[in-house]
């Protein structure tokens, strides 16, 4: 599938390097992964640019970290607003951009603004702890009192899936906590920060506090390996996350990272709900999300029933054009990803596995597919597909589902669809991932709450609190009562 589009005249639109705009370093071009129209070119910054703005980060933390709350505060809140009033042009950049469904950037958009209007309520409940240290006789009279301070110039890279929303998980509470950030937005689309950008340059924040910039991967190594940052947030792929860990030196890292997400329905769940919600979860932006549903498995005794309405809601996802509101079902990133899915699939079929709905690669679109009888140790099922691929599994119980869930090296999130308080406690339990969502898709996420995963799916938490505590370090004073005579 192909959607025509008659090319017109595309805006240049600069990088945000140290506070400035500017047209600097290679030419990038931005294209709709629908239709391959050019809908704006950028650029690329070089390690020129990446010095001045990493050097402006530094000089700006001087002065960020002893930001007032109230001052952080409006500076986020100004954003948020802004996103606000825009959001519908922005849906539309980011529809055309990255290829996905307007409803789901419409979604994203109103996330983006969320997250950037919860820093500025979290900027105000950066807190402390007072602690009695007179545990002993010779500690009487001592007391401690334990503040939390920004940790210093933050690096921050960003995936393409959700170029709005991921990349404020890392701008807003770095804000929040009085650090200064230089992002490294995806190339593929960096337009929707690049208009954040226009809004934090309207607010009182020291120049350079913030820098947005997209680099290729050479250019994006420097600042892993560069001790003036003090910290590294990375959302991406496993294998360069870890890769990176490696290289960070001393700072502080804070990976989240992907997985193969699971999801699992018992004999009491409401079928309805969860066929429809799983439908979603395992297709929603061409699968393309870390906490897609990729692995489903379902008790025995219900279990026919399931795969006959699961199948036929999948028959009813809609491929089309992604400004389209009726649209579900945009393309893939680019062919490459297509043509990588389309090989994992045919090596499960051919070990076995059957095909309930068949995709087909067409350019950059795949069409849904359901997979069933496949090897565990199939890549389709034990890797992280980001495709809009599903695999079913019956299961003879809860327990043998939780197992399943957990044969998996990553733990990321998992979905478990039951009316059982005994299931829902033994799953809190049991399952080893960063987050469990009962009565629901592991996919779903909302942006307050602590969010990441354990084993390789990552390291430390995003969600704005927990965020912030990350780029905070706590510092303690202990002070003694002078005796009296």
């Amino acid at each position: 599938m192909r959607i025509m589009t008659t090319e017109v005249r595309a805006p240049s639109v600069p990088i945000y390097v140290a506070g400035e705009f500017l047209e600097a370093g290679a030419p990038l071009e931005v294209r709709n992964p629908a239709n391959g129209e050019l809908v704006a070119t950028t650029f690329q910054a070089g390690a020129d640019e990446l010095e001045r703005a990493t050097v402006a980060a530094v000089e700006a933390f001087g002065q960020t970290r002893r930001l007032a709350s109230y001052e952080r505060r409006d500076a986020l809140a100004h954003v948020a607003a802004c996103i606000e009033r825009d959001a519908g042009e922005l849906a539309t950049l980011l529809s055309r951009e990255s290829g996905k469904p307007i409803k789901d950037a419409r979604g994203e958009v109103a996330r983006g603004a969320l997250t950037f209007r919860t820093a500025a309520e979290e900027s105000l409940r950066i807190n402390g702890e007072w602690l009695p240290l007179d545990w002993s006789a010779a500690n009487r009279g001592r007391h401690g009192i334990v503040r939390r301070y920004p940790i210093g110039p933050i690096a921050a890279i960003s995936p393409f899936n959700f170029p709005l929303n991921l990349a404020a998980h890392k701008v807003a509470p770095a804000i929040a906590a009085g650090c200064s950030i230089v992002l490294k937005p995806p190339s593929k689309d960096p337009l929707s920060m690049l208009r954040i950008a226009r809004y934090l340059a309207e607010t009182d924040l020291p120049k350079g506090a913030v820098s947005i910039l997209p680099m290729d991967r050479p250019t994006g190594d420097r600042m892993v390996s560069d001790d003036r940052f003090k910290l590294l947030s990375f959302t991406g792929s496993p294998s360069v996350g870890w890769k990176m860990k490696a290289e960070a030196g001393k700072k502080k890292v804070v990976l989240e990272l992907g997985g193969n997400a699971g999801a699992i329905v018992d004999e009491t769940a409401d079928l309805d709900w969860a066929v429809d919600r799983l439908v979603y979860g395992a297709f929603a932006y061409a699968g393309q999300v870390c906490i897609s549903v990729q692995r489903i498995y379902v008790v025995r005794e219900i279990y026919d029933e399931f795969e006959r309405r699961f199948v036929e809601r999948v028959r009813s996802v809609k491929m089309g054009d992604p400004l389209d509101p009726t649209t579900d079902l945009g393309p893939m990133v680019d062919a490459r990803a297509v043509q990588r899915t389309h090989g994992w699939v045919t090596d499960a079929l051919a070990s076995g596995a059957r095909a309930l709905v068949a995709g087909e690669p067409n350019g950059q679109w795949y069409s849904p597919t359901v997979l069933v009888d496949v090897p565990p140790d199939a890549m389709i099922c034990s890797e992280e597909a980001f495709a809009p691929v599903v695999n079913l599994f019956p299961v003879d119980s809860f327990a043998d589902a939780l197992r399943a869930i957990n044969d998996s090296r990553f733990g990321l999130q998992c979905g478990v669809f039951t009316s059982s308080l005994e299931h829902t406690l033994l799953a809190h339990d049991e399952l080893e991932v960063g987050g469990i969502i009962i009565n629901d898709i592991p996919t779903w996420r909302t942006d307050s709450m602590p969010y990441g995963g354990v084993k390789d799916s990552g390291l430390g938490r995003e969600g704005l609190r927990w965020s912030i505590e990350d780029m905070t370090e706590p510092r303690l004073l202990a002070f003694a009562r002078a005796p009296t005579s």
